[in-house]
């Protein structure tokens, strides 16, 4: 068994280097499927998300090598099989990516449903609406396996998204690549990793319009070539440690991030009263000049506040005087965490989509289980306010998002480290 454990009431001052973003990495990786050509991906993140779905794809016959930390070598054009149902695959839930890639290169596609963050109902009716629009087939088997094929070529068409969906408008993307004619996607996505994946495909040749607003056109193209891609910096990385530095009242600075895609977060930040200071890559965040107002949130799509940040939000949130409001419109389960911060003596009621938390209550060390990615940057947050010590379990869900968690935050001064556990009475610790 790993925890972390930290000893927490200091706050956090330095620097921070982000990595690139998961989101975008897990996406962009199964989009190389499509390329007739090897590429080399950069400024990937060094996770273990990354790490399955590489080797997801190895498992289908690519060929997938790291150069070094941060850059994976990918030959795609060896791929033999469509098929995607191990194990592996049921692990995490951008696996799903696999579907739009694998039926646009090859009109075929059999994926396992995915895993990954359990919370929440994650349908992938819109997926199989658009691949259905553009002449696919696609049918549920066992109630685990999604089966999608189309005899002949795909064909483009207008697609309505019924609900804004990351996953749905870029497995879309994907699957219209190669598609005959052109594809419109309305009511679709925004994020920056949607931009990100839009501007990979491009690069290869591919021929996308319109992303990073909610009409998007794909234009079908024959041949995709090989390229040297650097994938974006990682914004809900960037604003874990944001909220981390106002929580525990230092000043950081946050290195090789997009300041546009953190608007959301830095206009909250200094609602509450931090001091924001943005450059061209990097954001000053100072909570030190004066004490912190309450405020209230409420997630929504890109460019509103992102799900992502909102359990680390909740983290800064009970150690502010004052009743804050968070409205979660956006999962409609994302609350599992909450009981594992009451442990911790934070007051905070669920009312549905509601969570009312009363700041400023006295809040003590004691050990949490994260839920989730998100939720188990959340903990870090909430211990590293505590005097004590506190021990968070199932940091494998930390590890699946952040790349040197325990080395950025000690650079920043926390005390924190992983321990590994062999027996009741036996551990092994490593700095």
């Amino acid at each position: 068994m790993e925890k972390f454990v930290v000893n927490g009431g200091k706050p956090l001052f330095g620097e921070v280097n982000i990595s690139g973003a998961k989101n975008a990495a897990v996406a962009i990786i199964p989009a190389v499927i499509l390329c007739d050509e090897p590429c080399q991906i950069e400024n990937i993140p060094n996770i273990s998300d990354v790490s399955l779905i590489s080797r997801i794809l190895q498992q289908l016959g690519a060929n997938v090598r790291r150069i070094n930390k941060s850059s994976l070598y990918i030959d795609p054009t060896h791929i033999q099989t469509c098929n995607a149902t191990t194990e592996l695959v049921r692990g995490m839930r951008a696996s799903y990516y696999l579907l739009g890639a694998l039926l646009g290169k090859y009109g075929n596609a059999k994926v396992a449903l995915p895993g990954g963050c359990n919370f929440g109902v994650r349908p992938i009716d819109q997926h199989l609406k658009g691949f259905e629009a553009l002449g696919a087939e696609t049918r549920l088997i066992d109630g685990a396996i999604i089966d999608a094929k189309c005899d002949n070529k795909l064909i483009g068409t207008h697609i309505y998204l019924d609900v804004v969906s990351v996953g749905a408008t870029m497995n879309i993307m994907l699957a219209a690549c190669k598609a005959e004619g052109q594809t419109v996607i309305e009511n679709a996505a925004k994020e920056p990793h949607i931009v990100d994946l839009a501007n990979f495909l491009n690069s290869m040749g591919a021929d996308i319009r319109g992303a990073g607003t909610d009409v998007i056109k794909v234009r079908g193209v024959g041949y995709l070539h090989g390229v040297t891609y650097s994938v974006i910096p990682d914004q809900i990385e960037a604003g874990t440690y944001m909220c981390a530095a106002a929580a525990t009242r230092g000043c950081i600075t946050v290195n090789n991030i997009t300041p546009k895609h953190l608007e959301s977060i830095s206009i909250k930040l200094r609602e509450m009263g931090v001091k924001i200071t943005e450059y061209d890559e990097s954001i000053k965040v100072d909570a030190t000049v004066k004490p912190l107002k309450r405020c209230n949130i409420k997630t929504m799509p890109h460019p509103g506040f992102p799900t992502d940040c909102q359990p680390q939000f909740v983290a800064l949130l009970m150690g502010v005087p004052g009743t804050s409001i968070v409205n979660e419109s956006v999962w409609d389960n994302r609350y599992q965490y909450i009981s594992q911060f009451i442990n911790m003596g934070a007051q905070i009621s669920v009312e549905g989509r509601l969570a009312i938390i009363e700041g400023g209550a006295p809040l003590t060390a004691a050990p949490v289980k994260a839920t989730d990615l998100r939720a188990g940057a959340a903990m870090i947050i909430a211990a590293l306010q505590i005097n004590g010590t506190t021990e968070i379990s199932n940091i494998q869900f930390i590890e699946r998002g952040y790349e040197n968690v325990i080395e950025k935050f000690k650079a920043l001064g926390a005390d924190i480290k992983k321990v590994y556990f062999t027996g009741d009475n036996d551990a092994e610790l490593r700095a």
